[in-house]
């Protein structure tokens, strides 16, 4: 969604540091108490997607479950010409493609749908290295079942994403994007 179509920007601040971060001024930025994804292109919010964070809250720990905050980049992207709605384990597709039957035969799968943009910390010792590798904790922007509810935070440490909107950002954003997550 474009931000001018149903959000108001004036209390929308850039992220600290994003000149040393993003200096080209392009960056993903993860708003975690509005649980939403904004797109800045020179320094200016131009998309916003509805997102979900972790149900943990937000931290570092490896195992809290917790979204991890500060700086990141794109490491990777995964899925790249599979369907939106392929399902994904350990970052490999299983042949299979998301379905209300599927869900009803494997009720226990945290499922991640059709792309995988993968994040690795910027901030040794905060998000990177150790214990608090964001890389290490398999911690992605990923897409999720129409079923789960975007707006509210119930992901593992993941973003989720509808699926559509993951591929449309997929395709917009290359590896080594920025992402600020606060």
């Amino acid at each position: 969604m474009h931000l001018n179509d149903s959000h108001d920007l004036c209390n929308l601040s850039a992220a600290p540091d994003w000149l040393r971060f993003a200096p080209q001024g392009r960056w993903l930025q993860i708003d975690s108490q509005q649980q939403h994804l904004y797109v800045f292109e020179q320094a200016v919010p131009v998309r916003c997607f509805s997102i979900s964070t972790a149900l943990n809250g937000l931290g570092e720990q490896s195992g809290s479950g917790c979204t991890p905050r500060g700086w990141h980049v794109i490491r990777a992207k995964i899925g790249a010409q599979l369907p939106d709605n392929a399902v994904l384990v350990g970052r490999r597709w299983t042949q299979e493609c998301y379905s209300e039957t599927l869900a009803t035969q494997h009720p226990e799968r945290d499922w991640i749908l059709g792309r995988i943009l993968w994040l690795s910390g910027l901030e040794r010792g905060k998000n990177r290295l150790g214990h608090v590798d964001t890389m290490q904790r398999y911690i992605y922007l990923h897409g999720t079942p129409d079923s789960e509810p975007m707006g509210i935070a119930r992901s593992h440490g993941c973003i989720r994403m509808r699926t559509k909107d993951i591929t449309l950002l997929f395709e917009e954003i290359a590896v080594q994007t920025p992402v600020y997550i606060a």
